[in-house]
């Protein structure tokens, strides 16, 4: 039965499988468990407590935390009782924290820790109560609720009649606000319903790769973002599948091999570091080795090209090789795929990547190695999947078929629009903004797409990125900049060149590979410039970007090269809290820099120029 709101549809799985874990997080160095009886327990618990704090339908409530099951559990409470969701970036320093609480007028905060609160004391914002998940000694005051005694409140004051309250919960009912990044400008509130997501929810899951109730996934990207709201949370949550909390991004790979999950979402930054990480572990290897992977590769390679003209009937009964192929294909995963698998948990069988492209080489590298990607395409605007790459037939360098219960069209200058129930509602008190944000009942993704011969959806850039060169040439950047990440020693690029002859690549050094090779090449220095400066270090990732752009046009290869040595970061301001470039604030932080780069090309300069 179709759920009639997202709790409904919590409530159909918990109604399945009560005994079957829903999550499992680390404490203390040891993985907890918590069954989904439990959590619907604990849901009802707060959704009371909630009430009892005066928290009424539409009333907005922040919640300014990494991923852990007291984000799911405030998520549903404040979703079974007619409440708004806010959820704010962990990431985010108090002036912005600041902006989004006064912006969406929210009521109170639940907050993670100590750290939490006191962004939210500093932002000055007044609330009427605030809730910690994980109060420390210094937690107190008559405004803070250690999150067990706002439960204690829940248990002693239980609704009577919560199950009727979420019953009446209408599909067109606002559930949630989500903030904009903000690469440019000030965020805006996106409106999202539960019917929002319950489309795209079922729409997703009948294109989707199979999950199953046994499945277990591996979480790490932060709850506050769409994505993983969506596909690493409602939608895990309405199969019954167990979802795992990493730690934190650092430890990730560690958490891989004790979780040993069978599915994970994730974003294209770390698929381009496992990929760098296996090349240098190959390349750093004997010849033989180096031989055997890379005779694997040509094998996974070739069995996907298979894939990708079979027939469905051929991939379903798993008929479309050849015994030839079949036999060389089982030697390399004993030789090369089970061992590089193992480094992941061993268990993956699919991984779904979206919150930006990811590189066509990459995305082939991992089939090849028998770890299928699924990559889609969507925004927080649409709830967010617009397109995903299907079960059968998914194709490299595309982000997918258009989801069955969207429309989706190209503008005459390539612009995605798409109408349909995942599209938001508008944005929250900005009318002049939803009004710009549609032509007719289409939303303007701001992207620019095209159609392959299939009917598949290639993203090419940002629409406001689209680079014209004063030679006329128009550049996508995101091809350039997305090869040049694949280089193992380049953290994040950059390219510009609007107006001007020729394009210039900005790159950040990744100093975890860069460093070590620095030193096995004489590099004797502590210091993040001097070590840039270093002629060795110069050519190196000169070489890198050149290498990794030479496939593409003349005119879209960068002439200059400019090293900025000081880490972008997200509390330095150049990053977004899902790792995105703050393109605007990059440009402007380095302006006199580019400025003086194609001042000095008009003399014939052809230094690699270093920056901070």
């Amino acid at each position: 039965m179709k759920p009639s709101n997202l709790v409904d549809m919590l409530y159909q799985t918990v109604t399945k499988y009560p005994e079957k874990d829903v999550y499992m997080w680390k404490e203390n160095g040891k993985y907890q468990h918590m069954t989904f009886r439990m959590f619907w327990e604990k849901i009802y618990h707060a959704a009371s407590a909630f009430k009892a704090l005066g928290i009424e339908p539409g009333d907005k409530v922040a919640i300014l935390s990494n991923s852990n099951p007291k984000w799911g559990i405030t998520d549903f409470s404040l979703a079974s009782i007619g409440a708004v969701s806010v959820p704010v970036y962990p990431t985010l320093p108090a002036d912005q924290i600041a902006y989004i609480l006064e912006n969406s007028e929210a009521r109170a905060i639940v907050v993670e820790d100590e750290e939490q609160r006191q962004k939210v004391i500093d932002s000055g914002v007044q609330l009427d109560f605030k809730v910690i998940m994980y109060p420390g000694e210094e937690s107190s005051g008559n405004d803070v609720l250690a999150f067990e005694n706002f439960e204690r409140i829940g248990k002693e004051s239980l609704l009577s009649n919560w199950e009727d309250i979420w019953s009446n919960v209408k599909k067109e009912d606002l559930v949630t606000i989500i903030y904009t990044s903000g690469t440019t400008g000030k965020p805006k509130g996106t409106m999202l319903t539960h019917e929002n997501f319950l489309a795209n929810i079922q729409s997703v899951k009948f294109w989707f790769i199979e999950l199953l109730p046994e499945d277990l996934a591996l979480s790490y990207l932060p709850l506050s973002h769409v994505f993983e709201r969506m596909a690493g949370h409602y939608t895990l949550l309405s199969i019954g599948t167990t979802i795992a909390y990493a730690e934190s991004i650092e430890t990730i790979q560690e958490n891989l091999v004790e979780v040993k999950p069978t599915i994970i979402t994730t974003v294209p930054r770390l698929l381009e570091k496992v990929y760098a990480k296996v090349l240098g572990e190959i390349n750093g290897g004997s010849p033989v080795k180096k031989k055997i992977f890379n005779w694997a590769l040509d094998i996974g390679a070739e069995r996907y090209d298979n894939y990708l003209k079979a027939s469905v009937q051929d991939i379903a009964l798993g008929d479309f090789m050849s015994k030839s192929l079949a036999r060389k294909w089982k030697l390399a995963d004993r030789l090369v795929y089970k061992k590089v698998k193992e480094k992941l948990g061993g268990r993956l069988r699919g991984l779904v990547s979206g919150g930006g492209t990811l590189n066509p080489d990459i995305a082939r590298f991992f089939w090849s190695l028998d770890m299928p990607i699924l990559e889609g395409y969507g925004l927080t605007e649409t709830a967010p999947v617009i397109t995903l790459n299907p079960m059968v037939r998914s194709k490299v360098g595309t982000v997918g078929k258009v989801l069955p219960n969207l429309e989706v069209k190209l503008a005459e200058d390539g612009e995605v629009l798409v109408k349909g129930p995942s599209v938001m509602n508008g944005y929250f008190k900005n009318e002049q903004a939803t009004a710009e944000a549609f032509e007719g009942d289409w939303f303007k993704t701001g992207d620019i797409g095209a159609w392959d011969e299939e009917g598949y959806l290639k993203i090419i850039d940002r629409k406001k990125r689209i680079l014209v060169l004063s030679t006329g040439k128009n550049v996508a950047p995101q091809p350039i900049e997305s090869a040049i990440n694949e280089s193992p020693f380049i953290e994040q690029s950059l390219v510009v060149g609007d107006n001007k002859k020729f394009i210039t690549c900005l790159i950040n050094p990744d100093y975890e590979n860069l460093l070590p090779w620095a030193k096995k090449n004489n590099v004797q220095s502590e210091d993040l410039e001097e070590i840039c400066r270093y002629k060795v270090v110069r050519d190196l990732l000169e070489k890198e970007v050149l290498t990794r752009t030479d496939k593409f046009a003349n005119y879209e290869q960068p002439k200059k090269i400019v090293i900025i040595s000081e880490p972008w970061t997200i509390d330095g301001g150049e990053l977004t809290p899902k790792m995105s470039l703050r393109i605007n604030v990059i440009q402007e932080k380095y302006k006199d820099l580019i400025e003086n780069i194609y001042e000095e090309a008009e003399s014939g300069n052809k230094e690699v120029v270093i920056g901070q």
